[in-house]
């Protein structure tokens, strides 16, 4: 066995409580933190995307990402929030006279991510927990019920044709594969005995039975179900839309045909959606002509609001995007049946060689309907804290639900974020084994747009303010968004780790205040320390 591989971190005084420190051991680098007067070493970069941890906020054991706003235990290394499905390794720390020395095994040193340990099925235990859905929920779901050790069947129907794969990906890289953006590939799903029969659809559920029905006929049965089918891209009742080339996204297959036809061709975008914008992105070097039609006065601006929104607009404008605002579309107009134009509301006609639909999603839960689990008009799932939906047994996750939501007072709120069905999944797969486990989980989220991040933590909606710190034009900037007296939701750009800082403070049940932040957008900041 090779010798572990050592450094001296830093001298004992070196660091007060709730102080992190990047250090480099070996090729990798470690993050160092001293809490309530010990130390604890872990891998430093996010098992997301790699972002240093060393960048991002810390508080009570939690060091949280600065980028995408992930959350890992530094005693343990685990991953605690979302987005990824990684832990950290985790390196020893001894004291030695006025010396921190961090201690590394140089197997743990060659990878920055690590898998928790997995159970698989013992044909002894009947038990057989079913999933619905192919999403990230899912996946989360399936690899919480291994890693808490069930050694039942682990089932996961669905739709898709692939394995789940990261979806935000697909309006950013639009001529990837599905095997290159998977989440996690055939043979680590073998490893755990975690079964997916992709292009199953479920067409009803039988929570008296507690069986699933499948087209065709067949029927599966449950001990606990968890469905966690997200959303189908909706659509409206508009004259031509059969007419070829006219998209929406959902898949990979949906994104290399988008890029494909788009080539030098004339694109009409509807909807100044996050997913829409996203495609403008793409587009604008690859595309003869982009535009994006909305029926906002500008891209986003319930979500960020008016100035942030003009902002994006100038954003896209500035490299060749146009923009058509406050209009929605009549009618597509075709030949041979082909797409040759699109008409807007106002009469305006736009040629258009393709056009894509990006004017948001709506719950597929249509199998639902006869089930007796109760929904709301818009067809969400009604969920507990505990993911249970009004069924003994039925669990559900992710885009479809709506969710007693810890920071909106518990009311019941639907959040579709990437982070957040992670989460879902985690605490649906905990309560399934009847470990009982409340969500208490930032909604966090985050876009991209030539190369600027702009990032999300909170709660906005009904917000009645927005106090923006920094400089638009730069652009590096804070904005807070609040209600009454209390900060509900921070977003910024190039003010990192303000977000995440945000994310900590309010998961710890703290409150920005308007007053904390009107001069000074970092006054509250330092409270992180004192949780």
């Amino acid at each position: 066995m090779a010798p572990a591989v050592e450094v001296v971190a830093c001298k004992v005084d070196e660091l007060n409580d709730g102080d992190t420190r990047e250090v480099q051991i070996g090729d990798s680098t470690a993050l160092l933190v001293k809490d309530k007067g010990s130390y604890y070493a872990v891998g430093n970069k996010c098992t997301h995307y790699g972002a240093p941890l060393a960048k991002g906020a810390y508080s009570k054991g939690v060091v949280r990402c600065p980028w995408h706003g992930a959350c890992f235990n530094v005693k343990t290394g685990d991953i605690e929030d979302f987005p990824g499905l990684d832990s950290l390794p985790v390196f020893q720390v001894e004291v030695r006279g006025n010396e921190v020395v961090v201690k590394a095994d140089p197997e743990a040193l060659k990878s920055t991510k690590r898998v928790k340990a997995m159970s698989r099925a013992d044909p002894s235990n009947k038990k057989t927990f079913v999933i619905v859905g192919g999403g990230v929920a899912a996946e989360a779901c399936a690899e919480t019920l291994r890693q808490e050790g069930f050694t039942g069947q682990v089932l996961v129907l669905t739709k898709e044709s692939d394995l789940p794969y990261d979806r935000p990906k697909l309006s950013k890289a639009m001529t990837t594969t599905a095997d290159a953006i998977a989440l996690r590939n055939k043979d680590f799903y073998s490893s755990c005995d975690i079964e997916f029969r992709t292009g199953t659809e479920v067409t009803g559920v039988d929570t008296a039975q507690k069986k699933v029905t499948l087209a065709g006929g067949d029927t599966v049965e449950y001990e606990a179900l968890l469905v966690a089918t997200g959303g189908r891209p909706r659509t409206m009742p508009i004259p031509g839309q059969e007419l070829e080339n006219v998209c929406v996204l959902r898949t990979p297959d949906d994104a290399n045909r988008i890029a494909e036809n788009s080539k030098g061709k004339k694109v009409v975008i509807i909807g100044s959606s996050f997913i829409g914008l996203e495609v403008a992105v793409y587009m604008h070097k690859k595309a003869e002509s982009v535009v994006v039609v909305s029926t906002s006065k500008v891209p986003l601006q319930l979500v960020f609001g008016p100035q942030i929104g003009a902002w994006v607009t100038k954003l896209h404008e500035d490299k060749g995007v146009k923009f058509y605002f406050e209009r929605g579309i009549k009618e597509f107009v075709g030949e041979n049946g082909k797409l040759k134009q699109a008409v807007l509301s106002d009469g305006t006609v736009l040629d258009a060689d393709i056009c894509v639909l990006g004017i948001g999603v709506v719950p597929a839960t249509d199998f639902l309907k006869e089930s007796g689990i109760q929904m709301t008009q818009r067809g969400f799932v009604t969920v507990d804290k505990h993911m249970k939906t009004s069924a003994g047994g039925v669990f559900a996750a992710g885009d479809i639900v709506e969710f007693p939501l810890f920071i909106n007072d518990d009311q019941q709120s639907n959040v579709q974020h990437w982070q957040m069905a992670h989460q879902h999944g985690r605490i649906a797969a905990l309560n399934m084994l009847g470990k009982s486990t409340a969500i208490r989980s930032v909604p966090y989220f985050w876009t991209v747009m030539y190369g600027k991040s702009i990032r999300y933590t909170g709660y906005g909606p009904g917000y009645d303010d927005i106090v923006v710190h920094g400089d638009l034009s730069a652009p590096q900037f804070a904005a807070f968004y609040t209600k009454g007296d209390k900060v509900v939701a921070v977003a910024s750009l190039a003010f990192d780790p303000i977000v995440s800082q945000a994310a900590s403070l309010m998961e710890q049940g703290q409150t920005i205040l308007k007053s904390d932040i009107m001069e000074d957008p970092k006054s509250w900041v330092g409270r992180l320390k004192q949780c």
